[in-house]
C-alpha cells in the first residue's frame, strides 16, 4: 500500500510526505490567495503523469537497445469553467533526440506506455482524453 501525508504550512500551502520521507510543496499563486511556493495540485497531477509515462518509455527504449537523449514530456490540459473543475483533455508532447531511424521504435514506446503500463494514463483516460504526439530532436 502507497501512503502519502499533507501537511498544512501556511496560507495554502501544504508538504505532502511520502511513507519513504520525499517531500513536495503544494501551493497556489498569491493571486489566488498564497504564496507561490509550490506547484498547484493539478500542474502535479500533470507532472505525475508525464513522469509516470517518461520512465516507461525510458525502459522500453532502453530494452530496445535504441541511443538516445534528451527526453521531454511536456504536458498541457484544459479544464472546465465550472466547479469541480476537471480537464476535459490532456495534451503530452515526447521530444526525444535520437537517430531518425529509430523515430518509429520511439513511437511504439511511448504507446505502448500510454496502452499498457502507465498506470496514471490508464486512470486519468477514463476522466478525460489524453492526446499524444512525438517528435524527434537533432
Amino acid at each position: 500500500m502507497m501512503k502519502v501525508t499533507t501537511t498544512w504550512k501556511e496560507a495554502m500551502a501544504f508538504d505532502c510526505t511520502s511513507d519513504n520521507g520525499h517531500t513536495i510543496r503544494l501551493d497556489t499563486t498569491k493571486e489566488n490567495g498564497s504564496l507561490d511556493s509550490g506547484m498547484n495540485p493539478k500542474k502535479l497531477l500533470l507532472g505525475s503523469l508525464s513522469g509516470c509515462s517518461a520512465m516507461d518509455v525510458v525502459d522500453i527504449l532502453t530494452k530496445m537497445k535504441v541511443a538516445f537523449s534528451d527526453l521531454t514530456v511536456t504536458a498541457s490540459a484544459e479544464q472546465t469553467e465550472e466547479h469541480p473543475k476537471v480537464f476535459t483533455f490532456i495534451e503530452l508532447v515526447y521530444s526525444c533526440k535520437m537517430l531518425q531511424e529509430d523515430e518509429d521504435k520511439f513511437k511504439r514506446a511511448v504507446a505502448l506506455s500510454m496502452e499498457k503500463y502507465c498506470g496514471i494514463a490508464a486512470m486519468l483516460s477514463k476522466a478525460c482524453p489524453i492526446n499524444v504526439s512525438t517528435q524527434i530532436i537533432s
